[in-house]
């Protein structure tokens, strides 16, 4: 059994939601102005991103838009390390990295193919 359980769509509404957690959790968090930029920044691509999955909307073809994820994640994740190294901010690392592993688990679980016919 494959461990690809999460359908494609699904996959884009938890980036929806969590693309709206990342926007505003550095400002509930009080992270600092690096931090704040790149949860923004990270935040925006994950809803869009998400938005366009649909088979009506889709720009980006659904193998690409999983290895836009995976870039997206290794982004969070590095950055966060980079912060927590250069400004000793350790709760974006933690933040960050999280968001990165979180959306590179949300990735490597969902199925990246379209039934027959749909």
């Amino acid at each position: 059994m494959s461990s690809r359980v999460i359908p494609h769509t699904t996959h884009a509404a938890v980036e929806i939601a969590g693309g709206a957690w990342v926007l505003v959790a550095p400002f509930i968090l009080g992270l600092g102005n690096a931090a704040t930029v790149i949860s923004l920044l990270i935040g925006a691509l994950l809803i869009s991103l998400a938005v366009q999955v649909s088979e009506s909307g889709r720009q980006i073809p659904l193998g690409a838009h999983a290895g836009f994820d995976y870039a997206l994640a290794s982004f969070a994740a590095i950055s966060g390390l980079a912060i927590g190294a250069l400004a000793g901010d350790w709760r974006a690392t933690v933040f960050l990295v999280a968001v990165g592993l979180a959306q590179a688990a949300l990735t490597a679980s969902t199925r990246w193919s379209v039934p027959a016919g749909a």
